[in-house]
């Protein structure tokens, strides 16, 4: 297990299986990023924000799947990333849920959780690799860990409010009634 550079970026290690999984990992979190950007940049209707999340969704259950494989090949040097994997990838899946059960508020629920799964995203990102990128190498260790989440927080929370998501529910307001209560207003 020797460590290679690739890019500039240390990669402890160069066995090819770990490689390849590492090659997926790093396509599928370019994937994320940027369909996740698009998603929460998006009008929120039918169309590019529907799409992108879908595409977004897709790419964090890859990251999942290729941090699980190299928390396995390299246990005791990345067993906090794979904590951090499963984190986002739960997050990104309550979000899914949410939207697709509509649960009450799902508008909420569904753009915290999203948004939640995002800066997990980013922070496993600079996690591991902050030490290594400019700036990131100059910040105490710590700070890689909160930043993602002193940033993005107040984003999504700004978010949920501009898109109407934090806004209170009146009772006569048809989206705060159960189905069987709809069906008997005028």
């Amino acid at each position: 297990m020797l460590a290679i550079n690739i890019l500039g970026i240390e990669v402890p290690d160069s066995r090819p299986a770990f490689l390849a999984t590492l090659a997926v990992h790093v396509t599928a979190g370019i994937v994320s990023v940027v369909s996740g950007a698009v998603a929460a940049f998006s009008r929120k209707r039918p169309g590019r924000h529907p799409k992108a999340g879908v595409v977004y969704a897709a790419g964090l259950a890859t990251i999942f799947v290729s941090a699980t494989i190299m928390a396995v090949m390299r246990w005791q040097h990345s067993w906090y990333l794979f904590i951090i994997a499963c984190i986002a990838f739960a997050l990104g899946a309550v979000g899914v849920l949410a939207r697709e059960r509509r649960w009450h508020r799902w508008m909420t629920w569904h753009g915290a959780f999203m948004g939640m799964s995002y800066v997990a995203l980013l922070t496993g990102f600079y996690v591991d690799n902050g030490p290594q990128l400019p700036v990131g190498d100059r910040l105490p260790r710590l700070a890689l860990w909160l930043i993602p989440s002193a940033v993005g927080i107040p984003v999504i929370i700004l978010a949920l409010a501009r898109n109407g998501a934090l806004r209170p529910r009146r009772p006569h307001d048809p989206a705060h009634l159960s189905g069987s209560q709809r069906d008997h207003t005028g």
